[in-house]
């Protein structure tokens, strides 16, 4: 078996990519303005499997306040239509041939607070992300350090690095949130 090596760069990805995650679910967070990733969440029971609502359909943002649903097979409608009311979206879908036109319902104050929360939830599980990151890499290093692969200065060193790419990282998920609430709060 190979002796691991510790690789800052790529625990430096796995944080990212926890920061992305988060960057992505707050894209379907509904903030009161039309997007196509409001829509990611949904799955569409189709052909016997469940799938992206991507797959099925084509979503674009011809209004502000309004998302357009062109659904590719017409058999297909009903099934997609069913799963955006079925999501916990809120929205209501009205129906037009193989168009579903979903107007986006302004926010109350309430829906607001509800929204921010879930954004705090979603930030809270990045950081618990990038901290399991950090606890492998801190992990690793002192494996290595206890088989004398690298002495203990070095050890220290590189435990110092991996904390700064945490608080670096953490640093972002809070910005993101920072800016995904006062969007949300926006009037």
């Amino acid at each position: 078996m190979a002796t691991p090596t510790f690789d800052l760069a790529d625990l430096k990805r796995r944080m990212q990519g926890a920061v992305n995650a988060l960057k992505h679910d707050l894209g379907s967070l509904r903030t009161g303005r039309a997007s196509p990733s409001l829509l990611d969440p949904i799955q569409v029971d189709a052909y016997g499997a469940s799938m992206a609502m991507t797959q099925v359909a084509t979503i674009s943002v011809p209004e502000p306040r309004l998302l357009s649903v062109s659904v590719w097979d017409r058999g297909m409608v009903g099934a997609v239509e069913k799963a955006i009311r079925e999501s916990d979206l809120g929205l209501n879908p009205m129906t037009e041939g193989q168009t579903i036109r979903l107007r986006i319902p302004e926010m109350n104050e309430q829906r607001r607070k509800e929204m921010v929360k879930v954004a705090h939830k979603y930030a809270e599980e990045a950081r618990v992300a990038v901290r399991h990151v950090r606890r492998d890499g801190l992990d690793l290093l002192k494996k290595l350090e206890k088989d004398g692969a690298i002495g203990q200065d070095d050890e220290k060193r590189q435990a110092d690095q991996v904390q700064k790419a945490t608080d670096q990282h953490i640093a972002e998920v809070d910005q993101t949130l920072a800016a995904k609430e006062k969007e949300i709060m926006q009037v």
